[in-house]
């Protein structure tokens, strides 16, 4: 008998006939193949099917890093779920979808109610041997259909519309990557189908090295797979790509609300040295006037490199810093890489070595590998016990001198010259063994987890900061994170706006670039450009590589100080109104940033745009991403829109030109909007908020805003000390009407709201809950002069009324909508 194992490991396999399918607990569906192979399908809610195929091999637990075990209690159940059997299908049906399993190939359909085909197998399932690992490679195949768009995946560094695309997911220490580099750090193996304006996601829960082929190879067929592991992939079901994210975010389990302060703005560079330079570099901001939140420590702040260490030399007093630093309203944020330097006489390396808490290679040695501290050891930190202990070696960071927050970065894993660990580097992966092919893309994910956790547990009661370079889907709950080590180049701001979008549909919202690029200098036109767009991120850090000299907001002369103090105060100024949509998050998944396509899939206009994005529910914003522009062409979507810097009212569903000079970014809000803004602050908590201003913006109809609070940190929140305030502003020729509507019992600092009206003029009259109000003419930081009253925070009605001694209507200024 020939022995053909190895010959087989480049055949294709595919399932046989079934022969037997049952249903089994909690909406789960059993198909069994005469070939062994077998299709669990689960229906998680109406809009979620899980797949997961096995070959003829064991069944193994079923255990993700991606969905917590708690994700049922995130999701609606199932309405209903109906299963029948067909002569040559079963078909599964929910309230809002229709699956159909072929008898003959295990082939599946996916229809929504209506019969509309949203999935279609080609292949289907199908997999590889791979006589070197041992592993199945496995593959999934799809159909094609005519104008479909593919969206999301993380942070690849490519066109918005991923059609024509192939990816890989491997994360990977990608210094100065370019467009169209591949793989980069983080591992995010979800992505959104848009066919006739209707939605769906597919999630692909696999941690090996992964591929996705967007109608690449062939122009009918896109699939995905993996070396090794399941196939095991979710079908997320819309109809809009909003709701997709949501559902997925969901699953993955969003964040927590993190402290107002992280929102604001973070100044960084590898790195600030000896604590002279850092005292110079947070006198230089307050002396400028220039907010901000947060300092950071790259690398040289450690002795030799050693993680939780200090540099005697350079920070001899790092408790009296760190408090020097804090009465002066600065946060410090400190840099923990994984590799654990080689040294007998280290109390981490001596721990690590003790308990056994290093990663090892196949036959027993421990890993070693080569970062900044030189010859490291890694802990693994997959394995609970490692995480436990990680997590303790905080407490002499954060409780003991008051570091506010911590940055873990190397952790794709990176290794000098080697790229990563060896393939049979063996991990714990909770209490499931494997190897470095099957946790390489969950190791930067797994040490935020454990980051996180110590940072949560001491500094306590307040909320916790990390942030992370490589991450997981999932990774969302755990840190922010940033694009990596991007360049000081045009190409790279406009980069810098579609990954962070990317990201943020993908999951991960609390995300931000290297402001000017981390490569290289910016000349100070890209700076101030740069830092105009990092406004708008959720994550606004400038950050840069010594090297390349100095990127302070006042490294490019007076002109560029200003303009950056301009945007940064602007940031500020609308802090509430990004914590609110934070909160959208982190309590719905809804994606802070949201690409065009996302604000109106049924304009097929939006379909290949990518410059433009909204933030939160009611602002539109495009960068300058080419030098010399005094301005830009952009595309509105429809509905009306006020531009934000003249108060000119536009109609939307066409291309506009936004005239911006240095001191503008395009920015549009939408017509019927209150947006929240607080006074310009130094830092958050600088001092105590007397009145928020709300910007009313006129429509001629019906729209909602909201506005959450809950004082931006600790916990009270999760007991009820919060306050939600939804507005409905209902505008007509007549009249305009703002009602507030309360929930919750959280006090803010203000007891008045300064009342600012968009898109009225004329003689007018205004009541507060039937009372007469003050109406005055004041001019904003834009230069507009606009009719202004002050009302109570626990105002119901804002009336706005035609003065009667006119005898006229409302000068409302509709017409320039169209």
């Amino acid at each position: 008998m020939v022995n053909d194992l190895a010959a087989q490991s480049h055949q294709e396999h595919y399932p046989g006939e079934v022969i037997r399918a049952e249903e089994l607990d909690n909406h789960r569906f059993l198909f069994n193949c005469q070939n062994g192979v077998r299709l669990l399908l689960h229906v998680l809610s109406d809009k979620i099917l899980r797949f997961r195929y096995l070959t003829d091999t064991p069944l193994s637990p079923d255990f993700s890093y991606a969905v917590p075990t708690d994700a049922a209690t995130r999701l609606v159940p199932p309405e209903f779920v109906e299963f029948r059997e067909k002569p040559d299908h079963y078909r599964l049906t929910t309230a809002r979808l229709i699956c159909i399993v072929q008898k003959e190939t295990l082939k599946t359909r996916v229809l929504d109610r209506s019969g509309s085909i949203l999935s279609d197998d080609e292949k289907g399932f199908h997999w590889e041997y791979d006589y070197d690992t041992g592993n199945d490679i496995v593959k999934m195949s799809k159909q094609v259909p005519a104008g479909v768009h593919y969206y999301g995946l993380g942070d690849k560094p490519d066109n918005m519309n991923l059609r024509g695309k192939r990816f890989t997911n491997w994360g990977s220490d990608t210094y100065g990557y370019t467009k169209g580099s591949d793989p980069l750090y983080k591992n995010i193996p979800f992505y959104h189908v848009l066919h006739q304006k209707i939605a769906h996601g597919i999630f692909f829960d696999n941690t090996f090295k992964a591929s996705f082929d967007f109608a690449a190879e062939r122009a009918d067929v896109t699939s995905f797979w993996a070396q090794g592991g399941e196939l095991n992939y979710y079908f997320i079901y819309g109809p809009s790509l909003m709701e997709v994210t949501e559902e997925y975010t969901l699953l993955t389990c969003p964040p927590e609300l993190p402290p107002l302060w992280t929102l604001g703005y973070h100044q960084c560079k590898w790195s600030y040295f000896p604590e002279a330079n850092v005292k110079e570099i947070t006198s230089g901001l307050r002396d400028r006037k220039i907010p901000c939140d947060a300092i950071y420590l790259d690398i040289d702040y450690m002795e030799g490199y050693r993680c939780f260490t200090w540099s005697q030399e350079r920070f001899p007093e790092p408790k009296r810093l760190v408090q020097e630093l804090a009465d002066d309203g600065f946060k410090l944020v400190v840099i923990i890489d994984p590799g654990i330097k080689i040294d007998p006489e280290y109390s981490v390396y001596q721990e690590g070595i003790a308990n056994d808490y290093f990663c090892r290679r196949a036959d027993g040695p421990l890993m070693k590998g080569s970062v900044w501290p030189g010859l490291c050891n890694f802990p693994d930190f997959t394995a609970p016990k490692v995480r436990e202990w990680w997590s303790g070696l905080f407490k002499e960071l954060i409780q003991d001198i008051g570091v506010k927050g911590v940055w873990n970065d190397m952790n794709e894993p990176a290794v000098f010259e080697k790229g990563t660990f060896p393939p049979d580097v063996r991990f714990d992966y909770d209490g499931h063994s494997a190897s470095h092919q099957k946790a390489h893309n969950i190791y930067g994910m797994q040490m935020a987890r454990a980051t996180n956790d110590g940072v949560k547990q001491f500094c306590f009661p307040n909320r916790p900061f990390t942030i992370t370079r490589s991450t997981y889907s999932g990774g969302q709950r755990y840190s922010s994170g940033w694009t990596g080590d991007n360049i000081a180049s045009w190409e790279h701001l406009w980069l810098a706006n579609i990954q962070c979008q990317r990201l943020s549909i993908s999951g991960f919202s609390f995300i931000g670039s290297d402001i000017g690029g981390f490569v290289d200098t910016p000349t100070g036109e890209l700076y101030a450009r740069w830092i105009a767009l990092g406004a708008f991120h959720p994550f606004f850090r400038t950050h840069s590589s010594g090297d390349h000299g100095d990127q302070e907001p006042w490294s490019f002369g007076d002109q560029v100080t200003d303009l950056a103090r301009h945007f940064i105060e602007l940031r500020y100024r609308l802090l509430p109104y990004m914590y609110t949509t934070f909160w959208q998050y982190a309590t719905a998944g809804t994606p802070m940033l949201r690409p065009l396509t996302f604000l109106d899939q049924n304009d097929t206009e939006t379909y290949l745009r990518m410059a433009e994005f909204g933030l939160g529910d009611n602002l539109l914003v495009c960068p300058i991403t080419q030098p010399g522009a005094e301005g830009r062409w952009m595309y509105l979507p429809r509905g009306d829109w006020f531009y934000y810097w003249t108060d000119a009212p536009t109609a939307g569903g066409a291309e506009v030109w936004a005239a911006a000079d240095l001191t503008r970014i395009p920015l549009f809000v939408k017509a019927g909007s209150v947006l929240p803004m607080q006074p310009v602050l130094q830092y958050v908590g600088e001092k105590a908020i007397e009145q928020l201003t709300l910007h009313v913006y006129f429509k001629n109809g019906t729209a909602e805003s909201v506005l959450y609070d809950d004082g931006g940190e600790g916990y009270g929140y999760t007991e009820g000390q919060k306050t939600l305030r939804r507005f409905t502003v209902t505008g007509s020729e007549n009249d305009l009407v703002i009602t507030q509507a309360i929930q919750g019992d959280f006090q803010p600092s203000y007891a008045t709201y300064r009342v600012v009206l968009h898109g009225v003029a004329g003689p007018i009259e205004v009541t507060t809950d039937g009372q007469a109000a003050q109406v005055t003419q004041e001019t904003l930081e834009t230069g507009l002069g606009l009719p202004t009253l002050v009302v109570a925070v626990g105002f119901g009605e804002v009336r706005v009324n035609v003065n009667p001694l006119t005898g006229g209507k409302i000068e409302v200024l509709v017409a320039q909508f169209s």
